[in-house]
């Protein structure tokens, strides 16, 4: 079982900024694969960025791309999503999910391909 705890979620006005965190207590889960996701009611999950082999690789959502960074830490164990520009769109429960293999440049926005997930860290943007 892969625990993963997410943090940074807050309220901030359009144009701010925010770092939102998610650490694993599995490095070999964190090391290969971790993506952050957002949800508001009513509607589909949706695959925000993801981060694979340590950063090897990084993709992006294209509501976001350009204006979110998704970093790991040297530990391997935490992945930040950097996220400015912030517009009230972007408002949403911010998830942080992990599964070995589950990102790949096709696929990676699929959350039906991770297994493991963290409990949510709220974000709301105001204008």
């Amino acid at each position: 079982h892969v625990q993963l705890v997410e943090s940074g979620g807050d309220s901030v006005q359009a144009g701010g900024s925010l770092r939102l965190s998610c650490t694993s207590d599995s490095r070999t889960y964190s090391s290969n694969c971790m993506a952050w996701f957002r949800q508001v009611p009513g509607k589909e999950r949706e695959g925000v960025a993801a981060i694979y082999r340590h950063g090897d690789f990084t993709y992006y959502g294209d509501s976001v791309r350009g204006r979110f960074t998704i970093a790991p830490d040297n530990a391997k164990t935490t992945a930040y999503l950097q996220m400015t520009s912030l517009k009230p769109e972007d408002s949403a429960m911010y998830f942080c999910a992990a599964d070995w293999g589950a990102c790949h440049l096709r696929s990676w926005w699929n959350w039906h391909l991770y297994g493991y997930w963290g409990q949510g860290t709220q974000v709301t943007v105001s204008s």
